[in-house]
């Protein structure tokens, strides 16, 4: 679809939204949101016909890209015949969406609990270990993001979590492996991995393996900087926790769905976890859905005790539809399989590429279409671009970067010190090497800022 200029209307739209709309994570008075007009595939687009190649798949949720066909029409056709139905009730399209993602979920992760999002998904999740176990505590990875609800924003370990910090959450923390800038003094993965082990198991030994309902981990970790696990290391946790009694639990909100190449991302590393929580990439976001995957062994804790939880829209109809159809669209047309060969063959070589070329890369790590590069000012002490969680005037730097990626017409994700390149799993190989060309000259202004 071609943009069509509308400058008006555009002005119009940016109008009402300053007057009436409260947004996530800002300080209202310091943003200008852009008003976009429409999008399809890998682009969107804004009123005064920019258009932008998505490096970011907006939230890292549209795997399946903008606007698929199949997609819409499944939401439409679903429209038209029942728009809602209390989660109480049998429904169709509730059992078809909760049988083919229990098909592809690894182990026994048969029974599924929907939920609205990745944070609910994550809430109910922890809820459920405690409930099994009887046990309070939850261990989590101070890199680490699982949404900003009550118990979600107390498990995550990046700085929004910090003022909503309870300090009663019945949380604790651990560092988990990042060989980059390794807590453990390691040289090789295989030490990374096994002084990481270590630190978790002393981590629970100190605070009493009895007190302990689960580890929460995300299989790759997202937002807080895409760090793919060292060989052995899921299946060490895993090992940890059947030894302890402690739930195990993988969060594939942002992982799952195609993200790196297989339908989850714990298919790479042969680990089933207790618990699997989803979101993002089952329907990409068109309709609210997330979930929890649960094991035969927890989910008989509740056969004769009720679960004490619900919401009104937990597998609504709509959301439902979107998630079958994109699950098959995905299937039919081998979009995990695409994201795979994409990541093997245009984008991790093409991101080395560029490491060799702009001293402002320190590393490059991902998979599939989830990829980060890691910015410094210099290469031998990796001190950051910028500093850790730097704003204002200290974040220039990752600022005039970003900026220069959207005057190219490319929308980056950057978090702290880092621009992930996290397109749709559907992107093709001239857009992926459309977008790579862009880093390559928008990197220059990274490059500046290096000693």
């Amino acid at each position: 679809m071609t943009p069509h200029a509308d400058p008006q209307a555009g002005k119009a739209v940016q109008a009402a939204d300053r007057a009436h709309v409260f947004h996530s994570w800002s300080a209202q008075g310091l943003i200008e949101p852009l008003a976009v007009a429409g999008a399809e595939g890998s682009h969107f687009w804004d009123y005064d016909g920019n258009r932008y190649l998505d490096f970011s798949s907006q939230l890292v949720n549209t795997n399946i890209g903008h606007q698929h066909p199949k997609v819409v029409a499944a939401i439409q056709e679903q429209a038209a015949r029942l728009c809602t139905i209390a989660p109480g009730f049998a429904v169709d399209v509730r059992s078809e969406a909760a049988r083919l993602i229990a098909e592809r979920t690894p182990g026994d992760l048969d029974k599924i609990f929907f939920t609205n999002g990745g944070a609910e998904a994550v809430e109910n999740a922890v809820r459920m270990a405690r409930l099994h176990t009887g046990r309070p505590k939850v261990l989590s990875a101070y890199r680490s993001y699982h949404g900003a609800t009550a118990a979600a924003i107390n498990l995550t370990g990046d700085p929004r979590r910090w003022p909503s910090d309870t300090g009663a959450a019945g949380v604790v923390r651990f560092w988990g492996p990042h060989l980059y800038r390794s807590h453990f003094h390691a040289d090789t993965e295989a030490q990374e991995c096994e002084r990481a082990l270590a630190h978790l198991e002393e981590t629970i030994a100190f605070e009493g393996p009895q007190t302990i309902a689960a580890v929460i981990l995300e299989t790759v970790v997202g937002t807080a900087g895409v760090l793919v696990p060292p060989p052995g290391y899921l299946s060490g946790v895993r090992e940890i926790c059947d030894r302890h009694g402690i739930v195990f639990v993988l969060d594939e909100v942002m992982a799952g769905f195609g993200r790196t190449g297989r339908w989850f991302a714990a298919d790479h590393f042969g680990v089933v976890p207790d618990l699997l929580t989803f979101a993002k990439g089952v329907n990409s976001g068109y309709v609210p859905l997330g979930g929890v995957a649960i094991s035969a062994e927890i989910a008989a804790t509740f056969d004769r005790l009720p679960y004490p939880g619900g919401l009104t829209y937990s597998g609504h109809p709509l959301a439902c539809a979107s998630a079958v159809a994109t699950i098959n669209a995905m299937e039919e047309e081998r979009i995990v399989e695409h994201a795979a060969q994409i990541g093997e063959t245009v984008l991790g070589p093409g991101l080395r590429a560029l490491a060799e070329r702009h001293p402002s890369v320190g590393e490059v790590r991902g998979m599939g279409v989830f990829w980060a590069l890691e910015l410094v000012k210099d290469r031998t002490t990796r001190e950051p671009l910028v500093p850790y969680n730097a704003s204002g005037a200290a974040n220039a730097p990752m600022a005039e970067f970003a900026a220069a990626c959207k005057q190219r017409g490319l929308w980056p994700f950057v978090n702290m010190n880092r621009t992930h390149v996290v397109p749709p799993c559907t992107i093709s190989e001239a857009e992926a090497k459309e977008g790579l060309a862009v880093l390559d000259e928008a990197l220059a202004a990274a490059d500046a800022h290096t000693a």
